[in-house]
């Protein structure tokens, strides 16, 4: 989408819809399988949904159960793995696992779909829902922009001469949280784990120098650059994100966003509009419902041009 125009075409498409000197910005994070079922010391059945990984042995996460539990008690899940709840932070839970908890969440854990996938994972799953660049483990949610590419279209797009930089954002169960409140300023983003390699900066800054276009592939991979950037410069290493970006929000780096079609009233659907405009997202979102567009995570996506902005 481009300007005034819409565009129906196929996403093998892509690199003709890009230029020689335009830099594409992935994101590398891998979903973890952080839903475990169980049950308490007391037998109350309970849902654990890892939300992120605290150095070798500790997580934080939401635990769904008819009673809250206590710190000190224990939650016995899958049939294989015991863990202390240690205290509670907010709306998650700090828990202690009987050992490396990544690899045991790996081996028990069942991978996270999202709420509105309304079945359990099935075997396909496991590739469908991972991208084929996935590397660094952390994520509750695939991001699922980056589903859409494989081995043949990356290499298509460095033969166009299309740069490839990575990122890495962990992407937390907050990712779909719609926004209940009707004064924006009100919503409170869950903070994210991103970090960005001295070689995706220094890509991002070759670029630009050059006149080539920054292509961020998912929100979460424009949420890292601009939430690293709100300072002026992109700055390189690890950090947090709590960024809320809204329609006025001003950009700094990121010119076109490949990205799905989002659920009404979610931050996402907000990050959108601020980037291509309220009045053409939602031409956009009227024709892909007029065109039986898919939606949402394994659904069809849409190539995004920066409206101008402050």
């Amino acid at each position: 989408m481009e300007g005034a125009r819409l565009a129906d075409l196929g996403f093998a498409d892509l690199p003709g819809l890009l230029r020689p000197g335009d830099l594409l910005v992935l994101n590398d994070s891998r979903v973890l399988h952080a839903r475990l079922l169980g049950h308490k010391d007391s037998g109350g059945q309970v849902e654990v949904l890892v939300e992120r990984l605290l150095g070798d042995d500790e997580t934080i996460a939401q635990v769904r159960a008819s009673k809250s539990p206590r710190p000190g008690s224990r939650l016995h899940l899958e049939g294989a793995v015991d863990v202390e709840v240690v205290g509670r932070e907010g709306e998650f839970y700090r828990l202690r696992f009987s050992g490396d908890a990544a690899g045991l969440i790996e081996r028990h854990g069942r991978l996270p779909l999202p709420p509105y996938i309304e079945r359990l994972p099935e075997a396909g799953d496991e590739t469908r829902y991972q991208t084929v660049f996935a590397r660094e483990r952390g994520s509750v949610a695939a991001p699922t922009a980056g589903l859409h590419f494989d081995a043949d279209l990356l290499a298509r797009l460095r033969d166009a001469g299309i740069g490839i930089a990575y990122v890495t954002l962990h992407v937390g169960a907050g990712t779909f949280q719609p926004v209940r409140t009707e004064n924006l300023a009100e919503h409170r983003m869950h903070s994210e784990r991103y970090v960005i390699p001295q070689a995706t900066a220094a890509a991002v800054a070759a670029t630009r120098a050059a006149g080539g276009r920054v292509v961020a592939v998912g929100t979460t991979t424009l949420r890292t650059l601009e939430g690293a950037a709100v300072e002026g410069e992109l700055k390189v290493g690890a950090g947090e994100t709590a960024i809320f970006i809204t329609p006025g929000f001003r950009f700094r780096l990121v010119d076109l966003l490949i990205t799905n079609f989002h659920l009404p009233r979610s931050t996402l659907l907000m990050l959108v509009s601020a980037f291509a405009g309220v009045d053409e997202i939602r031409r956009a979102y009227r024709h892909a419902i007029a065109a039986r567009y898919r939606f949402f995570s394994y659904g069809d996506a849409m190539l995004l041009h920066r409206t101008p902005g402050p």
